[in-house]
């Protein structure tokens, strides 16, 4: 399943050269998975209550092409491996048909103490 999230870029997302800055590739992807996890009934306020919140542990980006000021772009997000204690999510940015920004993105889950813990079996059979 591909969750799609739209993205409008703003003049504040632009750099010098009108184009989007590359850190804010980062910024719209975190927005799409954060919405992702809550489509699928993922209650990341009451996660972190019981003791436990996802961390991005790497992300592997790849900038193909740029975006510019008032671009409607769509975020895909997909689940590309899901372990005990990670997901590796696939992300792309697009404007239209054309691929501008591709990631893959590996997320865990941490206890209070900071450690890697087991993804909680509610997230695991609600992730797909």
């Amino acid at each position: 399943m591909t969750h799609r999230f739209p993205i409008r870029v703003y003049y504040e997302d632009t750099d010098l050269a009108g184009i989007v800055y590359y850190a804010n590739y980062l910024k719209f992807i975190e927005r799409a998975r954060s919405e992702w996890v809550r489509e699928m009934g993922i209650d990341q306020v009451a996660m972190k209550a019981d003791g436990f919140v996802f961390a991005v542990r790497r992300v592997e980006a790849d900038y193909l092409a740029p975006a510019r000021f008032d671009d409607e772009l769509i975020v895909e997000t997909s689940l590309a491996e899901r372990t005990g204690v990670r997901l590796t999510v696939k992300q792309d940015v697009k404007r239209g048909e054309v691929l501008l920004f591709s990631a893959l993105v590996t997320i865990i889950c941490m206890n209070e103490a900071g450690a890697v813990a087991r993804l909680p079996a509610a997230i695991r059979q609600s992730v797909h």
